[in-house]
């Protein structure tokens, strides 16, 4: 799977920040979710949405080694191996590694679980594998 986005589908609504904060920390809160959803005000209308491409930066930079890819292409943190330097967040090229208190020293990323693209309502997420949507 390959997360993709079609920002001009994004409706700004947010759902895919509330699932995958609900599917990955059993919490309906957006700031613990792995992607943002940005609003371009005053423009009506556009949105743009930051998420992971998976390109591995994070782990090149983790002095510990404590990310590392599994067999679906997803960059994981152990967070066992993690020390909490927060290297990986400020080397991010897309800014979607985040910290939040109720998590300690290790950051939050894309799993690649695909529930965000599974409950966007417009399609703006979806598989790059596959093909583009279609609105619901």
């Amino acid at each position: 799977m390959k997360l993709a986005l079609a920002p001009d589908r994004c409706s700004g609504c947010r759902a895919c920040e509330l699932v995958c904060a609900l599917d990955n920390w059993s919490a309906l809160n957006p700031k613990k979710a792995a992607l943002r959803v940005h609003g371009h005000f005053p423009t009506p209308g556009r949105y743009t949405v930051s998420i992971c491409d998976q390109c591995g930066t994070c782990a090149e930079v983790c002095p510990t080694n404590a990310i590392q890819q599994n067999e679906h292409g997803a960059w994981l943190i152990n967070g066992e191996d993690c020390i909490g330097c927060n290297i990986c967040v400020q080397e991010c090229p897309q800014g979607v590694m985040y910290l939040h208190d109720d998590n300690g020293m290790v950051p939050i990323k894309c799993t690649l679980c695909g529930k965000c693209m599974e409950f966007c309502p417009t399609g703006a997420l979806y598989d790059a594998d596959g093909t583009i949507p279609t609105r619901r």
